[in-house]
């Protein structure tokens, strides 16, 4: 677990001033990073619709992800709820791909995306890591640059709403000397 200081938000605003609904933390919270399982289901379900809205996966292939051997799975949590989740598959020989990364809105910018990152790259050990992102979702493209990630493609309307998905793509050092 990392341990750090509790403090929450009581004016309802984000960094930037914007109304946010339910608690808000400006402090990193103590986390703890661990495998997720098919009991986590449920949990999951919420998660993604509050990141992905209209994008999050259907019920089969949360439960896929939860399920299919080979694949990383890990979720972040406080005070036992499921605030993050990422899973990575590296099923191929040289390449792995991270499916899926999101944080409960409370939670981001705590380095809660960060921690999880690293762990599901160092758990792939693969020498590149890619991943989608939408190339309109500038937090996740600003963590994935300071991540090491570089734009390496374009998924032409690949989200539901036609919006297109940039491809990035890390090279491990450790694998790439």
């Amino acid at each position: 677990m990392i341990s750090l200081h509790d403090s929450k938000r009581s004016d309802g605003l984000d960094a930037e001033g914007a109304a946010v609904s339910g608690e808000w933390h400006t402090a990193p919270q103590p986390f703890s990073i661990l495998t997720a399982t098919w009991r986590d289901v449920g949990e999951l379900r919420v998660l993604e619709a509050e990141c992905f809205g209209e994008d999050a996966w259907p019920l089969l292939d949360v439960i896929s992800v939860l399920t299919i051997g080979g694949i990383v799975r890990l979720k972040a949590v406080i005070h036992e709820r499921m605030v993050g989740f990422i899973a990575g598959d590296p099923r191929e020989e040289d390449t792995a791909w991270i499916t899926t990364l999101g944080v409960r809105a409370p939670y981001r910018r705590l380095g809660i995306a960060t921690a999880l990152l690293a762990e599901c790259e160092k758990q792939m050990r693969r020498p590149v890591i890619r991943l989608c992102v939408r190339k309109d979702n500038q937090p996740a493209l600003q963590l994935y640059t300071k991540a090491g990630y570089r734009h390496v493609s374009v998924w032409w309307n690949y989200y539901r709403d036609g919006q297109d998905a940039f491809v990035l793509e890390k090279k491990l050092a450790e694998f790439n000397s």
